[in-house]
C-alpha cells in the first residue's frame, strides 16, 4: 500500500466544492490516472467476452472448425484473466485514492482547526467539526474511490456500442439512444435527492451540536434538575433527524428503483430486436448470444454510472461542509514582526484601564464575571485588542511569539485522552512535575491513581472530580512556564483549605514573573501583590486586597464570595 507523506498538502486555490474534489485529484493524479487506466481495462475486457463466446459459437461450432473454438476459448480465457487482474489492480488505486482523499482532507482540517484556535468554538460547534472528520471525509474519499469505475464504465459502454454499431448498427443505435435517455432519467432524480441529502446532513450537524454540549455540560445538568429537560429536547430533534433520513431513504429507494429498472428495459430491447434479426437472417446465433451478453453486461456500467453520479452528489454535499470550515478566517491576524520585551514590563489594556506590572501577581476581581473571561481574551490576544506589553502592541508581534509568551488558562480548557504525565507535560522531568502537582496541591490526585504518572486518563479527565480537573489544569499552567500567565477563576471548585495552599505556592513559584488571576476569592486576593476592581468593564479602584476593601462595591463582591464559600 502506498504510504502518504507527512508533508503540507498545499492548499486548494479556490474554495469551492467542485473545485476541492479536483483539486484532491490533482494532488494524487499519478494514482488517479492509474486506477482510471485499470477501470478502463477491467471492464473493457470483460466487454468483450461476449465477442469472443459468439464468435467461438459461429466459427467453432456452427462452423464445426475445432482450431477456431480453441483459440476463441483461449481469447475468451485471456480476457477473463485480464480482467481479473485489472480488477484486483484497480480496486488497490480506488482504495488508495479513497484514503489519500481522506488523509488530505483531515489534514486540511486538523491544519484549520489550529489555525482558527480560540476563533472555533466562536464560528462553528464541536459537533459540525465531529461530523466534517467522520462523515464529511468518509464520503469525499468515497468520490475517489469510485471514479476510476465510474470512467471504466462510460468506456466501456462505447466499446460495447461500437462492436454493436459494427455488427448491427440498428442495435448499436438503440444503446447509443438508450444510455444518455437512462443518465438523463436519473439525472432529473439526482436534484430532489441532493436537497434532501443536504437537509439531513445539515440537521445531523446540529443534532451532533447538542449531543457534545449535553455530554459536556451532564454533570451541570444533573446538578440543576435540567437532565430530563434536555433529553426531551434532544429526543425530539433526533426524531425530525429520523424523519428526515426517512424521506432521504424514499428519494434513495426511487432512484435505486429507476437505476435497475431502466438497464432491464434496456436488455430486454436489445434481446427483442436481436431475436428479430436472427429470425430475418440479419445475425447469427453466435451473434445473437453475443447482443445478450452486451446487454446483460451493459446494465451493470450502467448502474455504476448512475451510482457514481449519486455518489458524487453526496460527495459534493460533504465538499461543501469542508470548504465552508476551511472557508472560516482566524479573528486575530498572523501579526508582525515587533519583538516582547525579555522579561518584565507592564501589561496595560486601554479598554478597562488595567495595568499589569511585571513580575508581580496581580488579582482581578469583576463586578461581572463576563468582563473576567473579556479582560482575559484580551490580555492573551484572544480576541483583536489594544493591549500593549512594555509598549510594544501585542498585535505588532508574531502570533506564535504571543502564545508562547502568555498563556491564558480558564475552566473551558481540555484535559486529553493518554498517559497523565504527557498530559501535563511531555518534556518535563518527574521532578518538575511532581513540583508543579505540588503547586497545584492536587498530590492527592496523583496518590489515588493506580500508576501515578503513567496512569492513562480519559478525554475530558471524566474520571476526576471539578476540582481535581481545576487543580490538574492549574500544574499543566505552571508547568508552561511562560513569561506571563492569565488564570480565570483557578479555585473555583476547591475548599478554603486548599485554595489557601494553592495561593501560597502559587505566588511562591511564579516569583519574578507576572501572573494575573481574575476572580473574586478573598483568598487569593489577599496573596496577590496588587488587586483591581473592574465594574461595568472599567477598573474603578486599585491597591491591595485590604486597601481596596475600603471599596463598597469591592466589600459586597467579596462578602458574597465569601458567603457563596
Amino acid at each position: 500500500m502506498r504510504r502518504f507523506p507527512d508533508a503540507d498538502p498545499g492548499e486548494p486555490s479556490r474554495l469551492t466544492p467542485g473545485r476541492y474534489l479536483l483539486w484532491l485529484a490533482r494532488t494524487q493524479w499519478p494514482v488517479v490516472l492509474l486506477g482510471a487506466f485499470w477501470g478502463c481495462l477491467w471492464p473493457t475486457a470483460q466487454a468483450l467476452i461476449p465477442y469472443g463466446v459468439g464468435r467461438a459459437i459461429d466459427d467453432g461450432l456452427t462452423g464445426r472448425d475445432r482450431g477456431d473454438l480453441v483459440l476463441w476459448g483461449g481469447v475468451v480465457l485471456a480476457l477473463g484473466l485480464l480482467q481479473a487482474a485489472a480488477a484486483i489492480l484497480q480496486d488497490r488505486c480506488a482504495l488508495t485514492n479513497a484514503l489519500g482523499a481522506r488523509y488530505r482532507t483531515l489534514q486540511l482540517v486538523t491544519r484549520q482547526a489550529a489555525r482558527l484556535g480560540a476563533t472555533l468554538p466562536r464560528k462553528t460547534s464541536a459537533g459540525e467539526v465531529m461530523s466534517v472528520g467522520v462523515a464529511d471525509v468518509l464520503q469525499i474519499g468515497r468520490v475517489l474511490d469510485l471514479s476510476s469505475r465510474g470512467i471504466g464504465s462510460v468506456v466501456a459502454i462505447a466499446v460495447v456500442a461500437a462492436v454493436m454499431l459494427a455488427t448491427s448498427w440498428q442495435l448499436g443505435l438503440v444503446v447509443l439512444a438508450g444510455v444518455p435517455l437512462m443518465v438523463a432519467a436519473v439525472a432529473l432524480l439526482l436534484r430532489p435527492l441532493h436537497d434532501r441529502q443536504a437537509r439531513l446532513r445539515d440537521q445531523q450537524a446540529e443534532l451532533s451540536s447538542h449531543a457534545v454540549d449535553i455530554v459536556g455540560g451532564l454533570r451541570v445538568l444533573r446538578g440543576i434538575g435540567g437532565e430530563e429537560l434536555f433529553a426531551g429536547r434532544y429526543h425530539a430533534e433526533s426524531q425530525r433527524v429520523r424523519h428526515a433520513g426517512v424521506r432521504l431513504a424514499g428519494a434513495e429507494a426511487v432512484f435505486d428503483g429507476v437505476r435497475m429498472l431502466l438497464p432491464g428495459l434496456l436488455v430486454a430491447v436489445i434481446v427483442y430486436l436481436g431475436a428479430r434479426s436472427v429470425l430475418a437472417g440479419d445475425l447469427t446465433a453466435g451473434q445473437l448470444v453475443a447482443f445478450y451478453g452486451y446487454a446483460v453486461f451493459l446494465a451493470t456500467p450502467i448502474r455504476r454510472v448512475t451510482f457514481f453520479a449519486s455518489t458524487t452528489m453526496k460527495g459534493f454535499v460533504a465538499a461543501r461542509r469542508v470548504v465552508e470550515l476551511l472557508a472560516l478566517t482566524p479573528s486575530i491576524g498572523p501579526g508582525g514582526a515587533a519583538r516582547l520585551p525579555s522579561a518584565g514590563g507592564d501589561l496595560v489594556d486601554p479598554v478597562s484601564g488595567l495595568v499589569v506590572k511585571g513580575g508581580g501577581v496581580t488579582a482581578v476581581a469583576c463586578t461581572v464575571p463576563a468582563d473576567g473571561a473579556e479582560l482575559a481574551d484580551r490580555l492573551g490576544l484572544y480576541v483583536d485588542s489594544d493591549v500593549t506589553w512594555d509598549g510594544v502592541p501585542l498585535r505588532a508581534a508574531g502570533l506564535d511569539e504571543v502564545r508562547r509568551r502568555i498563556l491564558v488558562s480558564g475552566n473551558e480548557a481540555r484535559l486529553f485522552a493518554g498517559p497523565l504525565r504527557s498530559e501535563l507535560s511531555p518534556s518535563s522531568s518527574a521532578e518538575e512535575l511532581l513540583a508543579a502537582i505540588e503547586v497545584a496541591s492536587a498530590a492527592d490526585v496523583l496518590e489515588a491513581l493506580p500508576d501515578g504518572l503513567d496512569t492513562v486518563v480519559t478525554a475530558g479527565g471524566k474520571e476526576f472530580s471539578g476540582g481535581q480537573q481545576q487543580r490538574l489544569r492549574l500544574a499543566r499552567a505552571v508547568l508552561s512556564s511562560p513569561d506571563v500567565l492569565v488564570l480565570v477563576e483557578p479555585t473555583s471548585a476547591v475548599d478554603a483549605h486548599t485554595e489557601a495552599r494553592i495561593a501560597a505556592r502559587l505566588a511562591a513559584a511564579r516569583a519574578g514573573r507576572t501572573t494575573v488571576v481574575v476572580g473574586t476569592s478573598p483568598i487569593l486576593l489577599d496573596h496577590a501583590d496588587d488587586v483591581v476592581l473592574v465594574d461595568g468593564g472599567t477598573v474603578v479602584a486599585t491597591g491591595t486586597h485590604a486597601s481596596v476593601l475600603d471599596d463598597p462595591r469591592y466589600r459586597a463582591l467579596v462578602a458574597r464570595e465569601e458567603g457563596t464559600a
